[in-house]
């Protein structure tokens, strides 16, 4: 990958694993494309942090930090470009109440 390295939150990984598992239920199939799906978008990310929303930094006063949906999936990656990596913060479902769950 070429780009910024990204280090996911501890939180992030929940999320990444509840998505998983939460899709599993529906299918194999389907779980396995949310994981293609995570990995193309977190690659874009580590390419082009700054095409992602800056949306919730404003709305919740947290400079630099922007989301991106994870393709066709209700879910939204959040981050903060530092200058050597990408921090992701956390993987959550668009219906989500989301600034509950960044504060």
């Amino acid at each position: 990958m070429n780009g910024k390295p990204i280090v996911r939150r501890a939180a992030a990984d929940e999320d990444i694993e509840k998505a998983i598992d939460d899709d599993a239920g529906e299918s194999v199939e389907v779980a396995d494309r949310f994981i293609d799906a995570l990995e193309k978008n977190v690659e874009l990310i580590g390419k082009s942090p700054r095409t992602g929303s800056p949306r919730y930094a404003h709305a919740l006063n947290i400079p630099g930090l922007g989301f991106q949906k994870i393709g066709r999936f209700p879910y939204l990656t959040f981050y903060i470009e530092q200058e050597d990596y990408i921090d992701l913060w956390r993987v959550l479902h668009e219906r989500r109440d989301i600034p509950d769950h960044l504060h």
